[in-house]
């Protein structure tokens, strides 16, 4: 398997979260056109996004008026990501992951950047947490794939699985759309 440093990934899901113009644009011209309309209004109703930093904690944070995303990044040419890689780290990750955000009611998503895909998205979801207990955070998270477990209980990325970022994001545009004002 080959897992990259993540660094420039983390750099270009946060720029593409926050609607940067040219990130956005590079990264939707190999789509085709109706998946390009999902980032085009990232331009417009673009997220905060936080670089998180240290040991065990999230790579990024994702910000808006209606949710709250700790985000860990992930990358690989290879379809499977096992958590038991790299002596176990990303299991234990996983599991810190898990507790911090029990503790305060949010959700920690797992993105997967495929490598070498070219014609086609190559960004995908994952819920890592339980389900929340309500409000629109839980509808939308039911529409997203868990984080596998092997047998053993080990973490697992299917890269196959996964909801692609289009999507989470027509999702949650759906979800936090305001209906037009009807004239008096």
């Amino acid at each position: 398997m080959v897992v990259r440093g993540s660094t420039a990934y983390e750099r270009e899901l946060r720029t593409l979260l926050e609607g940067d113009p040219s990130a956005v644009r590079s990264y939707a011209r190999a789509l085709p056109p109706e998946l390009r309309a999902a980032f085009e209004r990232l331009r417009e109703e673009p997220f905060l996004v936080i670089r998180g930093a240290g040991s065990l904690g999230f790579d990024l944070v994702a910000l808006r008026r209606e949710f709250a995303f700790p985000l860990e990044v992930k990358a690989s040419s290879e379809p499977v990501i096992r958590f038991t890689d790299a002596s176990g780290r990303a299991d234990a990750q996983l599991a810190a992951h898990r507790a911090a955000v029990g503790r305060v009611g949010l959700t920690v998503l797992y993105a997967y950047r495929r490598l070498g895909r070219r014609s086609e998205e190559a960004w995908r979801m994952f819920l890592a947490s339980p389900l929340p207990e309500g409000g629109v955070l839980r509808v939308l998270c039911r529409r997203l794939p868990p984080v596998s477990t092997t047998r053993e209980g080990h973490g697992i990325l299917r890269w196959e699985e996964g909801l692609p970022l289009s999507r989470f994001l027509d999702q949650v545009r759906f979800l936090t759309e305001r209906p037009p004002a009807v004239p008096a």
